[in-house]
């Protein structure tokens, strides 16, 4: 790969409510890195997303590219990469997914492109544990994902044609905290009807009967019952949105504390102006979804950019 040139990342939202470590999407806020030669590994920023995050060899995107390129027996060249991210650190919306699936972009890149979307796919969970963020930051739009030690298994399910409309605290939320309070194991009929639930949000979402989507994101029994401590605001929230906006539903986004509701499209100005005067404490937003995944450029001389296939 001829230097420079700039990969770019969305960030996502994992779960959906019951789809717990399985279904993801993609949206509009991303994280950039431009590439340039350097003398040695050098990350520097001004995203006030991305306030002091390391800038040598201990951030987590140099930490990526360098396990991939220990895998495939390769050596990466010292560069310089300057990062841009409008992803909100430890809200929920896959700042660290982004981070993970930059650093396997990276190391792609520069060696030479070895790697199918598969395998970026698996590199990434393997890394993070689950699919959930990796796989629709890989490939934008929806995604349902299952992932073992020993496999990864994922299924593209389109673009959803929704506004997104976000709530997001001033408060981080570490997923490793968030993680932490969940239960070890449920009851084979909690099991059973968390599974089923999930089933039915999966085939909704694919139906595109996004009524179905926004009852079957409130029934959760993996994570909500248990982060209701965690997210002060999230019962009165889900309740207020289902009875009092347009919107069809609203969850966590990933462990939280970001809240996603899933608008009718066209109508998402509507329903955060609703929400921003409910709930002044939060920035609201809304987002679309994404629907490219890991886009990567060469940079010219003059600053214009060429997609690299």
């Amino acid at each position: 790969m001829t230097l420079p040139f700039q990969i770019t990342v969305p960030g996502s939202s994992a779960n959906l409510g019951p789809g717990f470590d399985s279904v993801g999407l993609a949206v509009n806020r991303y994280l950039t890195l431009t590439v340039a030669e350097g003398s040695e590994w050098h990350f520097s920023t001004q995203s006030a997303d991305l306030v002091g995050i390391p800038s040598g060899k201990e951030n987590l995107v140099y930490q990526v590219a360098e396990h991939v390129a220990s895998k495939l027996e390769k050596t990466l060249p010292p560069c310089h990469v300057q990062m841009k991210s409008n992803i909100p650190l430890a809200r929920g919306l896959g700042s660290s997914a982004a981070a993970i699936v930059a650093g396997i972009e990276l190391a792609n890149q520069l060696l030479g492109q070895p790697l199918a979307a598969e395998d970026k796919v698996r590199f990434g969970s393997l890394w993070e544990g689950h699919p959930d963020n990796i796989a629709p930051s890989v490939y934008g739009g929806l995604v349902i994902g299952t992932h073992l030690s020993t496999e990864t298994h994922v299924i593209h399910g389109g673009v959803p044609d929704l506004d997104l409309v976000l709530l997001v605290p001033k408060e981080e939320l570490l997923t490793k905290k968030a993680r932490g309070i969940l239960p070890e194991s449920l009851s084979y009929k909690e099991a059973v009807r968390g599974s089923s639930v999930s089933n039915v949000l999966v085939a909704a979402l694919l139906k595109e009967n996004w009524e179905m989507v926004g009852e079957m994101m409130v029934r959760d029994v993996f994570h909500h019952p248990y982060r209701l401590g965690l997210v002060p605001h999230l019962q009165e929230v889900i309740r207020y949105v289902k009875e009092e906006t347009e919107a069809y539903g609203a969850a966590l986004s990933g462990a939280g504390p970001t809240m996603l509701c899933l608008s009718p499209k066209g109508r998402g100005d509507w329903v955060q102006k609703q929400l921003q005067k409910q709930y002044p404490q939060f920035e609201v937003d809304v987002l679309k979804p994404d629907d490219q995944g890991i886009q990567v450029h060469r940079v010219l001389s003059n600053q214009q950019q060429l997609p690299i296939g």
